[in-house]
């Protein structure tokens, strides 16, 4: 059972999640990068994260270990390729700003990152796709005063996201719920009671009531 105390933070930490910002990784492959974006991810409060699956294993890594439990409270979408996620964040009403040096490329603060904003990061070995670069609405770069010419996909990710919370954090975002009630008091049984909520969903039941310290009304 969740102690009243971690509800309270539940609830907390839910009324400061910002379900129109979040990322989009293609084809990352390595577990600790992997791991690292999902937490800097729950950090600045994304909901959910989108990811394509490495061609080569056909599945996500394994972050379970490095990612300081952060899969347990940002959820990974799945998709097949970048630009089909591309077109869909869009049709969602995302912005999608590619990580990616073009001669469109533009400062990353720069975008308004208070409008829903979806980041595209490419694999560390190949980057963004021409064509998923094309498909977003900008590309954005994080200027480089040294010899190398990129940061670390991981380090990339959370400078960015960073910059997105610097912004909304301006525009008051976090002081609001950008949940509805509905969708916050969903999440907060199924963060605070994991395997009940596994249990109804089988069943195909409605999740009871929680009261305000987060004991189950039966």
């Amino acid at each position: 059972m969740a102690t009243p105390e971690r509800y309270a933070k539940i609830r907390r930490v839910l009324s400061q999640r910002q379900p129109t910002l979040s990322v989009l990784m293609d084809e990352v492959n390595k577990p600790h990068n992997f791991s690292a974006i999902l937490r800097t991810c729950d950090a600045v409060g994304v909901l959910e994260a989108h990811a394509v699956p490495p061609k080569h294993g056909g599945s996500l890594p394994t972050y379970e270990a490095t990612s300081g439990s952060a899969h347990k409270w940002v959820g990974v979408q799945t998709h097949p390729d970048a630009v089909s996620a591309v077109k869909a964040m869009q049709a969602r009403g995302f912005q999608v700003l590619a990580t990616h040096l073009s001669e469109q490329s533009v400062d990353y603060r720069v975008p308004d990152y208070t409008r829903p904003t979806c980041v595209l990061l490419g694999a560390e070995k190949w980057g963004v796709s021409g064509e998923a670069a094309a498909a977003a609405d900008a590309n954005i770069v994080i200027p480089m005063m040294g010899m190398v010419q990129s940061l670390n996909v991981s380090v990339a990710a959370a400078t960015i996201l960073f910059e997105a919370q610097r912004q909304r954090l301006s525009a008051g975002m976090y002081a609001r719920p950008q949940l509805g009630e509905e969708a916050l008091e969903r999440l907060a049984f199924e963060w605070a009671y994991p395997e009940l909520a596994e249990l109804y969903r089988g069943r195909g039941e409605a999740y009871p009531a929680l009261s305000e310290t987060g004991e189950v009304r039966l």
